[in-house]
């Protein structure tokens, strides 16, 4: 069964079951993360008298745990992670937090991302800047070489979780209200607050060398897990005139297959198709609710090598409905060009 022949299905009904928290789940999630997690940054402290070769090993998985937390603080701002609004927003608060994200701007963002995702017309807001041919065409030069180191997957991924974390997070955005701009506020100075704290504890170079290697890894890793969600091989967008929330969430998030291990520091999001139709759901429910419906395995998976072809992807070319490379560009303007002399001559 494919997604096309899937238009009558009533999504609502389908996803209903999954989109409950379960309190004691909750709970055990935070302490199957936080409690490793904060023994892990210990252990990472304590092994640099030893060596820092001992010490890497231990912050990288320290990193795929603030991965982790990250997903919890994801599921806060939908408020799926415990029934109770408040408490999802003390929780989200806490884990914004440790992961550098302010709750109330994040979950704004991210709601109009969910609201908008593959829409050509209204995209722009929480998600990857992605143009279209003509949109990049039309573009003045110098903006034009700016979307291209902003598509460079070495800027990206490299400068990006550093600029986006460290800096852009620290700001409010145009248009905030009182509350979320207290929230922002809240977050920098509990940044800033721990941050110093530890660093006038075990001081600042041990700081450093063991919160570095951690937040540099859950940061490419979580960007690389944003990108790969809507930048990738049969990916998915429209005109608002034709465009879908179901096809969008479907067709146009991707099931990420990764192993067992990875998946479960990943908080489950490889199940992005799902995640979208329903941000509702949990995310210690996205496994059980695609093992349990055909119809989300009907959707063809990523697998963790595969997804790397999802680096060559720049741009969307609207006429053929993929993403493409900036080297379809130069053929696309060449090609112009030779339709234009052969007019001419005609």
């Amino acid at each position: 069964m494919t997604i096309n022949h899937q238009k009558g299905i009533n999504w609502q009904k389908l996803i209903a079951p999954y989109a409950k928290p379960n309190v004691l789940r909750s709970i055990w999630q935070i302490v199957n993360t936080f409690v490793p997690f904060f023994l892990l940054w210990y252990a990472a402290y304590w092994s640099l008298s030893i060596s820092y070769w001992l010490t890497l090993p231990l912050t990288a998985v320290a990193a795929g745990l603030l991965v982790r937390i990250f997903i919890i603080f994801h599921d806060c701002c939908h408020g799926s992670f415990f029934p109770s609004r408040k408490t999802n927003e003390v929780l989200g608060t806490i884990t914004g937090i440790m992961t550098c994200c302010p709750f109330h701007q994040w979950r704004h963002n991210h709601s109009v991302h969910h609201a908008t995702s593959g829409n050509l017309d209204r995209h722009g807001t929480g998600d990857i800047w992605t143009l279209t041919v003509d949109e990049y065409l039309a573009l003045p030069r110098w903006k034009r070489l700016a979307y291209r180191l902003y598509r460079n997957p070495l800027i990206m991924f490299g400068l990006g979780p550093i600029y986006i974390f460290l800096i852009d997070y620290r700001f409010n955005r145009k248009g905030a209200r009182r509350k979320e701009r207290m929230n922002t506020y809240l977050t920098n100075v509990g940044i800033a607050a721990i941050a110093g704290m530890l660093c006038w504890a075990i001081g600042w170079k041990a700081f450093l060398l063991v919160q570095g290697p951690i937040f540099l890894i859950s940061g490419w890793a979580g960007v690389w897990l944003f990108y790969v969600q809507h930048q990738f091989e049969g990916a998915y967008y429209e005109k608002d005139e034709k465009w879908s929330y179901v096809d969008a969430a479907l067709k146009g998030s991707s099931f990420y297959k990764l192993p067992k291990v990875l998946q479960w520091f990943t908080g489950n999001i490889g199940f992005h198709h799902i995640h979208h139709l329903s941000p509702r759901v949990p995310n210690y429910y996205l496994n059980r609710a695609h093992e349990e419906n055909q119809l989300f395995q009907s959707v063809k998976p990523i697998k963790l090598f595969s997804s790397l072809k999802s680096l060559k992807f720049r741009i969307w070319d609207e006429h053929r409905k993929k993403l493409m490379s900036f080297r379809y560009v130069k053929r696309y303007l060449e090609d112009r060009r030779n339709q234009r002399m052969q007019g001419n001559e005609s």
